[in-house]
């Protein structure tokens, strides 16, 4: 691997190092290094030694994790600027899940072993983070709270709307969620079954809220498809 070599205004117009000088921008790309990551390999998998931690600069990634019972979910999907494989974070010296792109990705790595130091040497790095983590903690909140208490239309709903609102590309013809995404993908995200997320998106595709056509999901309504994930407007599913 070799040291990155991008500019400073690169990642100082990330989240995570909002507020840093350029010499504290310098002294964390000291420590980092690339790695690019085609589609469908694997950067990290659950149960591995967390060696390593990670921002996306390009690309989409997918963290699954396996169950006890031996079932996998998607714990969410990376998108550019975001901060992953953060084991030594959570207590933790091995990664909770598999991280895979599902798109060619580009990302900056450093050793676990530099994390202590950089949160200690750095207050807004620090700040940065814990806001992060913070975000993370409040989806998965909403999350669970959807999968204990909403029909799973609705699931399906919120899912489909939080992948518009990280990755959306607005079109003529309504917005692109641009990076391919399966139907499997959605019920691993929904804990649902392929069957069903099948029947919820041919009825939406047969009402003219969603076309997905070419794996990247085309949203065609989201005002339609909001009411129904807020339970405003029955939904489609028969």
């Amino acid at each position: 691997m070799q040291t990155p070599r991008l500019d400073r205004s690169l990642l100082a117009d990330l989240p995570l190092f909002g507020g840093m000088t350029d010499a504290e921008l310098d002294d964390v790309l000291s420590s980092a290094a690339s790695r690019r990551f085609q589609q469908g390999e694997t950067v990290f998998e659950q149960g591995e030694a967390a060696d390593w931690f990670y921002v996306l600069l390009h690309g989409r990634l997918r963290v699954t994790q396996v169950t006890p019972q031996g079932e996998q979910v998607v714990i969410r999907m990376v998108n550019p600027g975001d901060l992953f494989g953060i084991a030594q974070a959570l207590q933790r010296l091995d990664y909770p899940g598999t991280a895979t792109a599902v798109a060619d990705s580009v990302a900056l790595c450093w050793p676990m072993s530099a994390w202590a130091g950089m949160v200690d040497r750095h207050s807004a790095f620090a700040m940065n983070a814990i806001r992060v983590i913070g975000g993370r903690l409040q989806e998965a909140h909403t999350r669970v709270r959807e999968m204990s208490t909403e029909a799973v239309e609705r699931r399906v709903g919120h899912a489909v709307l939080r992948l518009v609102q990280q990755s959306g590309r607005r079109e003529a013809a309504g917005i692109r969620i641009d990076f391919p995404i399966s139907r499997q993908d959605i019920a691993e995200m929904t804990g649902t079954t392929l069957h069903t997320v099948s029947r919820i998106l041919s009825a939406w595709e047969a009402a003219g809220i969603v076309d997905g056509g070419r794996r990247k999901l085309l949203v065609k309504d989201p005002h339609r498809l909001l009411l129904i994930a807020d339970g405003i407007e029955p939904g489609l599913l028969g």
